[in-house]
């Protein structure tokens, strides 16, 4: 069985989504700028890149100026209430940010995957506002990533998405 989140193959097809459509296509709709890449240079998996989020944007944001050698294996948090609802989106999401379901609710079926993902070297992006803020302004930030990067003792990588 292929392990989606490890498999090279599986990375490779997912740089192809990625780098070859949805960065040209997120390029055409916004400029980016990014700052502070410097100080990634010595950051080794697993981390847990812990980022606001505003928009449909900003994970292909992330995962599409990130080094290549950062996000090669990046695994998303994603809403399971919208996106693993469908089929469609649910395979979608799965392709483009090799995501894995975040229950918003608090009530825990899927409890224990991020940290799982973190124990086997996968790095993680979660938005620990818990959703898109709907003013662009950033929410409170819920417990989880700082949490999980204590108790599984990795790094935080914080990005600030300005814009989006």
């Amino acid at each position: 069985m292929v392990d989606r989140f490890s498999s090279k193959g599986v990375a490779a097809v997912r740089f192809v989504a990625q780098r070859g459509f949805l960065k040209p296509v997120v390029r055409s709709t916004v400029k980016v700028s990014v700052h502070g890449e410097e100080r990634l240079e010595q950051l080794r998996p697993p981390f847990i890149v812990v980022a606001n989020h505003a928009s449909h944007l900003d994970a292909p944001l992330i995962l599409g100026w990130l080094p290549r050698k950062h996000s090669r294996y990046l695994a998303a948090g994603a809403a399971a209430d919208y996106f693993f609802d469908v089929w469609w989106r649910k395979w979608l999401t799965t392709l483009f940010f090799s995501a894995f379901a975040v229950e918003r609710n608090g009530e825990r079926k899927r409890g224990g995957t991020s940290r799982r993902l973190l124990e086997r070297g996968v790095p993680l992006l979660i938005f620990p506002e818990g959703g898109r803020s709907k003013s662009g302004g950033i929410r409170p930030f819920k417990r989880g990533a700082a949490a999980l990067a204590i108790a599984a003792e990795v790094p935080c990588v914080p990005v600030a998405l300005v814009g989006t």
